[in-house]
């Protein structure tokens, strides 16, 4: 099969899965145009994400959310084992949610990702779901941070979960040391200082290979920046999207072929 319909069929797969996660919540990005037409009573009261209880599906009934990741291998294991403690001990954390985790790995994988840059290590907990798709892929990850304890923490993590090998961590101010990039960047992953992402994107986007991904975590909370969401909604050479904004949102940009 071609590089270029795996490509297609990851686009497509990524959009249905988009689809089936779009906004539940008021719909309303700061910048953005509005995402939802739902009904006020129904985003006051959500319905239910599991289904319906007549479905001939064992444990269909449960909500899909809950159903953990099933590790393919020992590496996976290895890895999931480490996101296990990461989450038992997440408060206090900047680290994403679980369901964002899973879609790092998804988007990483299914888009055949060889370079992946990412903006904020915390721990190294979305990192870590990335090393699930790399190890994959045959990938790499270059991971920015400005803190050294949560540098160090990170490396302590990926060691853990062997998985170090797959990754290059780099301390310091991301505006500056982002200048290091050189190579085309498949996935960007942005989840740092807010009022930084337009600064990130803005450095980063030419490096952005045509039909790359540029995703950007907090997009429904914290609120964020109207600079930057205007910014990747209004640029004819992206096609963005919102998925999770039920939770602390993210935004998926594709960089047009």
């Amino acid at each position: 099969m071609s590089q270029r319909t795996t490509g297609a069929f990851a686009l497509l797969g990524g959009a249905l899965l988009a689809g089936s996660l779009l906004v539940q919540g008021s719909g309303k990005l700061n910048g953005a145009p509005n995402v939802s037409e739902q009904d006020p009573a129904s985003v006051s009261n959500p319905a239910p994400t599991s289904i319906s209880s007549s479905s001939s599906v064992p444990g269909a009934i449960e909500p899909a959310r809950v159903q953990p990741p099933l590790p393919r291998d020992e590496a996976e294991a290895k890895v999931l084992s480490v996101l296990d403690v990461l989450d038992h001990y997440r408060q206090g954390t900047s680290n994403v949610p679980r369901d964002d985790g899973r879609m790092l790995r998804l988007l990483a994988e299914a888009t055949g990702a060889h370079n992946v840059v990412e903006i904020g290590t915390s721990n190294g907990y979305s990192g870590l779901w990335f090393s699930l798709a790399l190890g994959k892929t045959g990938g790499h990850l270059t991971t920015f941070d400005i803190d050294k304890g949560r540098f160090e923490m990170a490396r302590s993590n990926f060691q853990k979960a062997g998985v170090d090998g797959l990754i290059t961590q780099v301390l310091g101010n991301a505006h500056d040391e982002v200048a290091r990039i050189k190579d085309p960047i498949d996935l960007l992953f942005i989840d740092a200082d807010k009022q930084g992402y337009l600064d990130y994107f803005t450095k980063l986007l030419p490096l952005v290979r045509p039909g790359g991904l540029i995703v950007a975590h907090n997009m429904a909370s914290p609120p964020p920046d109207p600079a930057f969401v205007k910014a990747i909604t209004t640029n004819p050479e992206l096609e963005t999207l919102f998925v999770n904004m039920h939770d602390q949102g993210l935004g998926l940009s594709l960089k047009k072929r």
